[in-house]
């Protein structure tokens, strides 16, 4: 078996920033892809007179590929590098980009479904970039690099603030087809100008039998659990939340996104700032600080705070503490993961991490009550779930002990 030995990696590889940037650039347009129904789901729910839990579905779909790709995208960065795969992966997915703009045209929501899914194709890359990067950081600085490749996700909050302005101001069809030549130029881009970490090299196991070594990694179910709770929470607030605002607070389409976008920025910039932190004092530590926030910041939303600065206040800070714990989460999955695994073990837990934010905005249409306007119930689940996976770190922490808490 060949293996990926990234720690005898000097401490900076020529050319580093460059890759790192490129793979922020390749994460951060398909994750703009991957959300591109979400900014627009209201017009899509006036449109087909939609229900609350038809258009929840229609949000949530697209989570379901882009979830459970990354099974097979990680494993297969572990053989071919993350060169090739941000190429194919980026080029592939301005085919559903388009094909959702079809279906949008033809008013048919079994089709925007159908679609939809296939539009999940682009939150798979985020299985690539992990292990890319690791490849390129000593383990001191993967935590801070992962945490800005991870900003990428930042592409749900150019999604929710530019796709329904570029809607109104270039058309629907035409905004599509934009996204779709944006893809394909990155994937030019990756191609030509992308490198492989010269420590990197490709591991040659069967597919499935390297994944079922993975999955019987412990670390890797226990990260798998943390990260639904962190990222799916990041998920499921930055697709759902363009519909909440419009529910909950009487926002247009192009408010409701430009509040959503502000969400997704600060989860952004959080992001980085919590693998730093991770590095500097424990993810252990960084990740209890998330959870304790988002789970006080759930009961907090869930008391509807007025408009403006401070219901905008409570979504920026609940923003944040998940973002903290996105960072963490992966620099304790670089701590603890075999190294010619890391892509493999990447892939499961970003798997699980997107279905985190599938099944909440379910849980939101589901629960809703359109008296009211609240959404109570699904954020009390919010704040449980979150106290749970509180209590599970600290428990994780003890048991490993001082070194990586």
């Amino acid at each position: 078996m060949t293996e990926t030995n990234t720690r005898s990696a000097p401490t900076v590889l020529e050319g580093r920033g460059r890759n790192l940037g490129l793979a922020l650039l390749s994460f951060a347009i398909t994750f703009w892809a991957w959300n591109l129904v979400a900014p627009i789901a209201v017009r899509y729910a006036d449109e087909l007179d939609l229900d609350a839990t038809q258009t929840s579905i229609l949000i949530a779909t697209p989570v379901i590929v882009g979830s459970v790709g990354r099974i097979l995208t990680g494993a297969l960065t572990d053989r071919f590098g993350g060169r090739i795969m941000f190429t194919v992966l980026t080029a592939i997915s301005a085919v559903p980009v388009l094909l959702v703009m079809w279906a949008g045209e033809l008013g048919s929501y079994p089709l925007l479904i159908a679609f939809g899914f296939l539009l999940g194709i682009a939150g798979t890359t985020f299985a690539v970039g992990i292990p890319f990067v690791n490849a390129w950081y000593d383990p001191s600085k993967r935590g801070f690099a992962t945490g800005v490749f991870g900003a990428g996700m930042g592409g749900t909050a150019l999604s929710s603030f530019f796709t329904p302005r570029m809607v109104a101001a270039f058309g629907y069809e035409a905004t599509h087809v934009i996204i779709a030549i944006a893809l394909l130029v990155v994937a030019a881009i990756t191609w030509f100008l992308m490198r492989d970490a010269p420590v990197w090299k490709p591991n040659h196991d069967r597919v499935m039998p390297r994944l079922a070594a993975a999955g019987r990694l412990a670390v890797t179910w226990q990260m798998a659990f943390l990260y639904a709770v962190t990222f799916g929470g990041f998920v499921a607030f930055s697709t759902y939340l363009p519909t909440y605002l419009s529910n909950v607070y009487g926002y247009d389409l192009t408010d409701a996104g430009a509040r959503t976008a502000g969400f997704a920025i600060a989860a952004v910039i959080a992001r980085p700032v919590g693998g730093w932190l991770s590095d500097k004092i424990g993810p252990a530590k960084v990740l209890m600080i998330s959870l304790a926030g988002a789970a006080v910041m759930a009961i907090v939303i869930a008391l509807k705070p007025p408009a403006e600065l401070l219901a905008g206040s409570s979504f920026v800070l609940m923003a944040v503490f998940l973002g903290l714990g996105t960072g963490a989460v992966f620099t304790w999955v670089a701590q603890r993961s075999p190294a010619e695994r890391v892509g493999s073990v990447t892939g499961i837990v970003g798997a699980i991490g997107g279905l985190g934010g599938f099944f909440p905005p379910l849980v939101m249409g589901a629960t809703y009550d359109a008296e009211s306007h609240s959404y109570t119930i699904g954020l009390v689940l919010l704040c449980i779930t979150a106290l749970v996976a509180l209590a599970f770190t600290i428990f994780l922490a003890r048991r490993r002990g001082p070194a990586e808490e």
